[in-house]
């Protein structure tokens, strides 16, 4: 019964992080495009800094964006930050119930890092704190100054902090541990900084003081920032339902590539929002491209298994699978993690091996992904005898 009421709780948690994921997501594209697309016009009000023309679901919007704000403000101010709180909130919810409550099969892997549960949650949070002091610290410094090394910087951040994952935790707890890590930033942006900004020049305008200008550069800045890295992040929310991106031991270059195709293609969807020509925006495109190709290359199945020579009996493969893969995968699973077998794979006997033949390659013969965690101590010299045995197939 325990499991099943975990595992409600699990979609219930992740239904309402991507309910309101996509409420967060969703403002954001929007507000940075109606941000891109504003103009002057020959008639404004005084301290507008441009004007958009906006045509919905069968409606006409005339919309104004005021450089500083504007000299007095209505009651009905509407304000966006629940979305990104309750995104934060739903998502370390969904990290303890999901990675937390069950670390041995999620999070650790004893041949990357022999942890207690208690160490590798404790790191967790240490790490998801760090990251954005860390963060803040380089957007406030002299490198906050300028754009370009300042993104130069964030990436080398986050390239590092994949690097450590990666050398801490199981490839599963390494690629969602940097979407937490990043979203961690993105929602901190919002709520220490840009929200508290905009509170800022309110109290302001309501106690008839000029607002101070820089608190809206600041978080404009924040709030680019977040625009940049959604779709990155998107990757690693999902990360767990394809194991190959961990599957070449490099998971700190993959998420460096990963970085560089979402943040191209976003760069030239803003520009495009922007009104900017192809001629200037065109490279993104094989910029973007390169990069998926070599992620693509640097996850294909691993190579360097050598299977010619291994000969090995129906009998021995049973053997190999009822200790390492039987505990998850039978009618009713021993594991305690799982009240029914996952994506209902069921591998008692060798026509079962023979019918999941290619999701046993990709998980356990090329990839490590499987068994979790590797709590089992699955050996190279099985994997290669499962190998060598579904290619023989």
């Amino acid at each position: 019964m325990s499991g099943f009421v975990v595992d409600w709780l699990n979609l219930i948690i992740r239904w309402a992080h991507l309910v309101v994921g996509i409420g967060w997501i969703g403002t954001s594209f929007y507000f940075i495009a109606l941000d891109l697309s504003l103009r002057k016009r020959e008639k404004m009000a005084e301290g507008v800094y441009g004007t958009a023309w906006e045509v919905h679901g069968g409606g006409f919007y005339h919309v104004e964006k005021y450089l500083v704000a504007p000299k007095t403000l209505p009651p009905d101010l509407l304000w966006y930050k629940w979305e990104a709180y309750l995104t934060w909130v739903t998502g370390f919810a969904l990290l303890v119930v999901q990675y937390y409550w069950n670390a041995g099969t999620y999070l650790i892997n004893p041949a990357v890092l022999p942890l207690l549960p208690s160490q590798a949650i404790v790191i967790s949070m240490l790490s998801l704190a760090a990251g954005w002091f860390i963060y803040d610290g380089l957007c406030r410094s002299v490198i906050g100054r300028n754009t370009t090394v300042l993104a130069v910087a964030a990436f080398a951040l986050i390239v590092a902090a994949s690097y450590i994952f990666s050398h801490v935790y199981s490839g599963r707890g390494a690629l969602i541990h940097i979407g937490a890590f990043v979203g961690t930033i993105m929602a901190v942006n919002v709520f220490g900084v840009i929200i508290p900004n905009q509170k800022k020049v309110t109290a302001a305008l309501l106690a008839g003081q000029a607002p101070d200008p820089a608190l809206g550069a600041v978080s404009k800045q924040r709030s680019v920032h977040n625009n940049y890295l959604t779709l990155p992040v998107l990757v690693m929310m999902v990360s767990n339902h394809y194991p190959m991106l961990a599957s070449s031991g490099q998971t700190w270059l993959v998420i460096a590539l990963i970085l560089v195709i979402g943040g191209g293609a976003r760069h030239f969807l803003n520009r495009h929002d922007a009104g900017d020509p192809f001629h200037k925006i065109w490279w993104t495109i094989p910029v973007t491209g390169v990069a998926l190709v070599a992620a693509i290359v640097l996850t294909a199945p691993r190579s360097d298994l050598d299977l010619t020579g291994v000969e090995v009996s129906e009998g021995e493969v049973l053997t190999i699978v009822a200790r390492h893969c039987v505990m998850c995968h039978s009618s009713r699973p021993s594991h305690e993690g799982f009240d029914a077998p996952p994506k209902e794979v069921i591998l008692l006997s060798v026509a079962d091996i023979e019918k999941h033949r290619e999701q046993i390659l990709v998980q356990a013969v090329h990839g490590d992904a499987m068994p979790l965690g590797n709590e089992t101590a699955m050996s190279e010299e099985e994997r290669r005898k499962l190998g060598a045995f579904l290619e023989s197939r």
